[in-house]
C-alpha cells in the first residue's frame, strides 16, 4: 500500500493537477476582469480603489501571471508570492471583517480565511516545487 501512495505522490501528473486545482481560482478571476472589463472596475470601484482601471489591469496582470507561473511551475515561488501578497492585500482593503457591521462582517471573515488557507497552498506548492527540483538535480 505504501509503496502506491509513494508513487502517487511521486507522480508528475499528481503534481501538474495539484498546480492546475491551485490555479484555478486565480485564472478564472483573472479572465472574468479581463473579459468583463467594466465588471472588474465596478469591483474596484465597490473596493475603493482609484484609478478603477489601473487597479484593474495591475489584478489582472497578478492573477493571470501568477497561475501561469504556477503552471509552468517556472519560478513557482514568485507566482505563488505574488498571489499570496494579492491575497493579504485583498483582506486588508476588501475582506476587513474587524471593521465591517455585523451582517457584512461574518461573509468577509470567511473570505479571509479561505484566503488565510490559500496563501498555506501556495506556499506548501512552493516549497514542493523547490524539493521536486532537488530530487530531479535541477536546483
Amino acid at each position: 500500500m505504501r509503496n502506491i501512495v509513494d508513487k502517487t505522490l511521486d507522480s508528475r501528473w499528481l503534481w501538474i493537477g495539484a498546480r492546475i486545482l491551485l490555479a484555478v481560482v486565480f485564472l478564472s478571476s483573472g479572465l472574468a476582469k479581463l473579459l468583463d472589463f467594466q465588471g472588474g472596475l465596478a469591483e474596484m470601484r465597490a473596493a475603493g480603489l482609484e484609478p478603477d482601471w489601473l487597479f484593474n489591469i495591475a489584478t489582472i496582470a497578478v492573477l493571470l501571471g501568477g497561475s501561469v507561473l504556477l503552471l509552468l511551475d517556472r519560478a513557482l515561488w514568485l507566482g505563488a508570492g505574488a498571489l499570496a501578497v494579492f491575497l493579504l492585500l485583498t483582506i486588508l482593503v476588501v475582506h476587513h471583517f474587524w471593521a465591517l457591521p455585523e451582517p457584512q462582517a461574518r461573509p468577509a471573515m470567511f473570505w479571509a480565511l479561505e484566503h488565510i488557507s490559500l496563501i498555506g497552498g501556495l506556499v506548501a506548492a512552493a516549497i514542493a516545487s523547490r524539493l521536486r527540483r532537488q530530487l530531479e538535480g535541477k536546483a
